[in-house]
């Protein structure tokens, strides 16, 4: 790459809009707008006060991961000359202490993919190998990031 890529955003919170600033009653939602103009609407989870309508770092995470490894999976087929017909997944992360910090211990993708020949169903694994090895989320976290389906 002739530069390395930067990626920009901001986030807006409108403030206490008249309510006393406490841990217990202030409102977390933000907004989230990143170049280009994407806007998401987040929040905390809530069972740390926040709203579950919206998205949250942590559901943020998990997204970044799933759509990370798609992409990067999406890549490796096509350039195989593989055709993917179908790919969902339905991805679990999950927190806990570790050092004495909450923080997210491990996630497990479980994508279901299909192609367009049954004969690339032979190649799944190492496609998902492959997508694992080069996905930048996966590669950006200190937690493991497991893709089930990659080892079969």
């Amino acid at each position: 790459m002739a530069h390395e890529p930067v990626f920009e955003g901001t986030l807006a919170w409108a403030g206490p809009n008249g309510q006393p600033f406490h841990y217990d009653h202030f409102d977390r939602s933000t907004r989230l707008e990143f170049k280009g103009g994407a806007v998401v609407h987040s929040s905390a989870p809530g069972e740390f006060k926040g709203d579950d309508a919206k998205t949250n770092p942590e559901t943020l995470m998990l997204g970044s991961l799933m759509q990370c490894h798609f992409l990067t999976f999406m890549a490796v087929a096509s350039k195989s000359g593989a055709t993917v017909t179908s790919y969902t997944d339905a991805a679990v992360g999950k927190l806990g202490m570790k050092d004495g910090k909450m923080r997210f211990v491990e996630v497990t993708l479980n994508p279901q993919v299909t192609f367009a020949d049954p004969a690339h169903d032979a190649k799944l694994a190492s496609f998902h190998e492959k997508a694992h090895r080069n996905c930048f989320m996966a590669n950006s976290v200190n937690f493991p990031v497991n893709v089930a389906g990659a080892h079969d």
